[in-house]
């Protein structure tokens, strides 16, 4: 018999969600409230042929989850509250406490909570909407999957930084890494597609969007992880630097009269592909723009792919060889382009893609004689999540997708 799971991605002023049929992982429906706390929210909702989007004032949180639950009933999606047998939540900082995902009890609601200065704009709205869930749904089980866990393996080495101790020893900076349940998902994936298992394999995994992280799977363990203590490190994204010499910043305060949440709101929000171009933060808008000539558009894209490159050959390196490849994320399933810069040169180490099967998207888009795979892999976080709270809630289950490859 069919347990429906409820998966639950609450941003700042989004709430992105999937009802879906589990063990077998089929979408009942999905959809997503955006612009929360404003007069003009959206929330959206697909559902079989059933197709709806309306614009109406959600206040905060609370109406948030109220209008998602009310109209899985109005619509006759789900006869009663009770049809929801399982919730999971994404939850973007575990710290060093969380090397898994944990049914949610009062104890790991403090210690969500108590971590949220290392993610102030993720945990406690993370935090806000699983309390919410559980006063409405009271007695459904609960699980917390956290951004940071799949990374929470990395040797010392990878993650502490070369700055004196006691910032980590007190304060706990260091590099935690994030994208982890999508590394996780698209990782055991490829293994599957290949008949191989990931314990067998040396993968790197691109995760490319607005946010992007790249991440180092050796037998099955991430070693390595572009993200750091903060989501803002490693390579270039959207509108995020990714690493730069960290003395601009004092230099900037200095010369410029920045403030630290002006030089943070430059690093988040300004730069990237947005900052560079000067055109936008969307690969998409950029790419055009370069076609139609405008340099700093194609500079952009050109840093973007050396930045990712630089990251992949610095993996390589510490993994002794690579066997695959992973593209996901929106760039990293849909540009083209990107994969084909990322991938240019790359002979050398055996690692050769074809034009025509990365024009069409195919699955795997190597040449017949490419000693490195190249997949494209559709990322499903929320299968992932709805997967760990069957792992919890049913002793019984055995997520044979994972399982056969790990």
């Amino acid at each position: 018999m069919s347990v429906h799971v409820m998966a639950i991605n609450a941003g700042s002023s989004s709430l992105k969600f999937q009802l879906l049929a589990m063990p077998e992982g089929q979408v009942i429906a999905r959809g997503i409230v955006e612009r929360i706390g404003l007069a003009d929210a959206i929330f959206q909702l697909t559902s079989g042929n059933q197709n709806m989007s309306e614009t109406q004032p959600v206040a905060d949180h609370r109406e948030a989850v109220t209008l998602l639950l009310d109209k899985l009933l109005a619509l006759a999606i789900i006869p009663d509250l009770q049809a929801i047998q399982g919730v999971g939540h994404r939850v973007a900082h575990g710290g060093e406490y969380f090397s898994d995902s944990v049914l949610i009890t009062d104890e790991i609601m403090d210690k969500i909570e108590q971590l949220s200065p290392l993610a102030p704009l993720h945990n406690p709205h993370n935090a806000m909407v699983i309390r919410l869930f559980r006063q409405l749904l009271p007695g459904v089980p609960m699980v917390a999957v956290f951004d940071t866990a799949f990374h929470h393996g990395l040797e010392e080495s990878a993650y502490i930084y070369p700055i004196p101790w006691h910032y980590y020893s007190e304060m706990g900076i260091r590099r935690y890494g994030f994208h982890g349940t999508s590394h996780n998902y698209v990782s055991h994936t490829l293994a599957q597609s290949l008949g191989v298992p990931l314990s067998a394999l040396r993968v790197i995994s691109c995760h490319l969007g607005n946010g992007c992280s790249l991440c180092a799977i050796k037998h099955g363990h991430s070693i390595n992880t572009s993200m750091g203590f903060t989501p803002q490190a490693g390579v270039m994204m959207g509108t995020r630097s990714g690493d730069i010499d960290p003395s601009i910043l004092p230099w900037l305060a200095v010369n410029a009269g920045k403030t630290p949440e002006e030089l943070n709101t430059m690093l988040n929000n300004e730069s990237g592909l947005l900052g560079v171009s000067g055109v936008s933060h969307d690969y998409r808008d950029v790419e055009q723009a370069a076609q139609a000539g405008n340099a700093r558009a194609a500079l952009a894209l050109q840093l973007f792919a050396e930045r990712v490159r630089a990251t992949l050959g610095s993996y390589l390196v510490q993994m002794g060889g690579l066997d695959a490849l992973i593209f996901t994320g929106g760039i990293g399933e849909h540009a083209v382009a990107a994969r084909s810069a990322i991938c240019a040169g790359l002979q050398f180490i055996g690692l050769e893609i074809d034009e025509e099967k990365n024009r069409h998207g195919a699955p795997f888009i190597q040449t017949e004689h490419s000693l490195v795979k190249v997949a494209i892999v559709n990322t499903n976080e929320e299968l992932m999540i709805a997967r760990d709270v069957m792992r919890l809630t049913h002793p019984e289950y055995q997520a044979s997708q994972v399982e056969a490859t790990s």
